[in-house]
């Protein structure tokens, strides 16, 4: 086997890291063939491409080595969430990879996993509330109790584009486009 080397990910249009994978050779040669991401898992101790179970394949755009060549960095196009937990990247939030974790669980001692299994409308009234319970915080009461609230309206909004199939990577995607203008 040959040297391995990391591979950084990055999403072409956002920009955005996605994940960190190994190459060799092989897997590198594999990749630039077939125009899809292939890596090595040093787990498994074999050639695999991303996506080959979920089907959230990466589509190279190009590969670029460092200035020393013992790093590579992949500019791709996700089809799909490129982290195994179902989100955008591997370096999402903890909180957003936390909530998908519960969903999948869903267990009955779950508060995500029956929030979510209440449907958008519940959740939409969630956050209604908790922004009013910040508002009025910030009006009244101390910063402790503000911090406390805007945990709260923070995590309810994650839920609501849940509940709604939005990943929060597209909020960051309008914000940065805001920011940069049209």
């Amino acid at each position: 086997m040959s040297e391995l080397r990391a591979a950084i990910v990055q999403d072409e249009t956002t920009g955005r890291v996605l994940m960190l994978g190994w190459m060799d050779d092989e897997a590198l040669a594999r990749t630039r063939e077939t125009g899809e991401v292939h890596f090595f898992s040093r787990s498994r101790q074999r050639l695999w491409r991303k996506g080959e179970t979920s089907g959230n394949v990466l589509h190279v755009v190009e590969v670029v080595p460092d200035c020393d060549d013992d790093a590579l960095l992949v500019r791709a196009h996700p089809a799909g969430p490129t982290c195994h937990e179902g989100s955008t990247s591997c370096f999402s939030p903890w909180l957003w990879r936390r909530i998908l974790r519960r969903e999948a669980e869903a267990g009955e001692d779950s508060y995500v996993a029956r929030q979510l299994a209440a449907g958008v409308a519940l959740n939409a009234r969630k956050v209604g509330e908790e922004a009013v319970e910040l508002a009025v915080a910030a009006l009244a009461e101390s910063d402790e109790r503000v911090v406390e609230e805007a945990a709260d309206l923070y995590f309810h909004a994650l839920l609501l584009l849940r509940a709604r199939g939005l990943d929060p990577a597209l909020v960051e995607d309008e914000l940065r486009r805001r920011a940069t203008g049209p």
